[in-house]
């Protein structure tokens, strides 16, 4: 898969809004001595060209090519410094920092009490946005201060510093521990996916249980809960125990409807909440709460107040399109999720510079099973070779494995089995070398290898005897994973019915909502 060349400043210019460009000039030129400077003429350059081309950079004449990366370097720097500039870009964070900032200067001037006070307020600004990294940096700073001159404003000073210091450093340690179980959890799912067997389920749990911190909850503050049932949502994934997921990820949800400025404040942690939300509903087919769910976030995300940026608003598509697909897969309705699919492939040429490759092999499995459902075939073989010829795709060996058992279903399916056997060998080494291969994957391999010798009358009873085989693994923790990325059972139905595999899962869906 050949890749466009990428380059950050050329990627940086290209993400600027027109305002955020016309911002960009009008600071460059804040003195009449720049408007001719070189590195705005190389902006000027690169906001024109297609793609990057260093060649016709350099054709320009406004730089040499030993010159061109410190230059380069230098209107990258300015482009920043413009955007800290924004008001659009004036966070919270950004205005403790620059607080800090302004507080740094004025101890260096010797200005010690206009520091303490600038400190002071950006402190409490740190506390009540729950920024207790930099609140903690404060308080020390606070302490070297005090420590070169006496304010005599308050008598016991040093010891309100002192315990105020400790209290931030004990919460700042309980969040980071969190914090790391959380990532490193993540970072296993990423890898390797659900949990295979008892073995991985043991060793996941001992993981767990040596990294989780003791903690008293009541004392707990916002940032602390979010990263605890962060940790637990992913612990809950990986254990393939999508009800406490469910759980979790409700609390995460909840936290953040209770605190509507951390809403503000950490949109993206809002976001994935819901996401993980919608990704245990999903897996626990709760179509009405899905859907509310889903609905809810979309009507949040266009709220005036809602904060939107480039990053907010690429993780916005992400996140509410991925769930737009699980709810035509809950309901079987793949026709009237076709049109989905246009959408989407034109916004990732939008996102392209915002959405990770992992993302897109996601949203391109998506797609491959909205076209096999709906019985666009050769479509559906189409993106999974995407997936498949992807050779720099290092995380989710679990989607690269059902990727290659969905081309087998989809080749038997186009009646393209000319090369099945080779593809069913190729198939089974990639699952052996994975240490992906479980029964449901064995018995399904072997079924395919062996309809070569099977009367054509006699096919719908081996789908009907692989049905019975596969149907006693349903609901085994570990073997059910399969069933999560490739609904076989209703595929099989759908050959010994002889009905499109949609009719099937929409029965299905019918007949679940009516006994709910």
């Amino acid at each position: 898969m050949t890749k466009e060349q990428k380059d950050n400043l050329f990627v940086l210019v290209k993400s600027l809004s027109k305002s955020e460009k016309r911002q960009f000039k009008l600071y460059v030129g804040r003195l009449g001595v720049n408007e001719d400077s070189k590195f705005l003429t190389l902006f000027n350059i690169l906001d024109k060209l297609p793609a990057y081309d260093e060649a016709a950079i350099l054709k320009k004449g406004v730089v040499k090519k030993e010159q061109l990366s410190n230059l380069k370097a230098h209107l990258y720097k300015q482009i920043l410094i413009s955007l800290r500039l924004n008001p659009s870009h004036q966070t919270i964070r950004i205005q403790i920092r620059e607080q800090l900032d302004f507080a740094t200067i004025l101890y260096h001037k010797g200005l010690y009490k206009q520091s303490l006070k600038i400190l002071d307020k950006a402190k409490n600004l740190a506390i009540v946005n729950e920024e207790k990294n930099v609140a903690y940096e404060i308080v020390e700073f606070e302490k070297i201060i005090e420590s070169q001159y006496i304010t005599r404003s308050l008598s016991n000073r040093a010891d309100e510093l002192a315990i105020q210091a400790k209290e931030l450093s004990q919460q700042n340690v309980i969040a980071s521990k969190l914090s790391n179980l959380s990532l490193q959890l993540y970072g296993q799912f990423l890898k390797t996916g659900y949990v295979k067997n008892a073995k991985e389920s043991t060793r996941i749990i001992k993981y767990y249980n040596a990294r989780m911190p003791k903690f008293d909850i009541e004392k707990l503050g916002f940032r602390e809960k979010l990263w605890l049932y962060k940790a637990n949502l992913w612990y809950s994934f990986l254990m393939l125990d999508f009800l406490s997921s469910y759980k979790y990820a409700t609390k995460w949800v909840d936290l953040f409807y209770d605190n509507r400025d951390m809403m503000v404040l950490n949109p993206v942690f809002f976001l994935r909440g819901n996401h993980y939300l919608l990704e245990a509903l999903f897996y626990l087919r709760h179509y009405d709460k899905f859907k509310e769910t889903l609905e809810r976030l979309e009507s949040i995300t266009k709220e005036k107040w809602f904060p939107i940026d480039d990053n907010v608003d690429g993780l916005t598509f992400l996140y509410v399109y991925n769930n737009k697909f699980n709810l035509h897969f809950i309901e079987g309705s793949f026709k009237e999720g076709l049109p989905l699919i246009d959408e989407v492939l034109d916004k990732l040429k939008n996102y392209k510079d915002r959405i990770d490759e992992h993302h897109v092999m996601v949203f391109y499995y998506k797609i491959a099973s909205m076209y096999f459902g709906a019985g666009e075939i050769k479509k559906c073989i189409y993106f999974l070779d995407k997936i498949i010829s992807n050779r720099s795709l290092q995380m989710r060996e679990d989607l690269l494995c059902f990727s290659r058992i969905l081309n087998l279903v989809a080749h038997y399916e186009a009646g393209m089995d000319y090369n099945l056997d080779a593809l069913i060998r190729s198939t089974y080494k990639f699952l052996i070398k994975m240490e992906d291969l479980y029964e449901v994957q064995k018995e399904f391999i072997k079924f395919l290898r062996g309809l070569g010798d099977i009367y054509p009358h006699e096919v719908k009873n081996e789908f009907i005897k692989l049905h019975k085989k596969l149907k006693q693994y349903e609901n085994d923790p570990h073997q059910s994973r399969a069933f999560l990325y490739l609904d076989i059972i209703s595929w099989l139905e759908s050959k010994i019915q002889n009905k499109p595999i949609g009719l099937v899962i929409q029965k299905k869906f019918e007949d679940m909502r009516m006994n709910r």
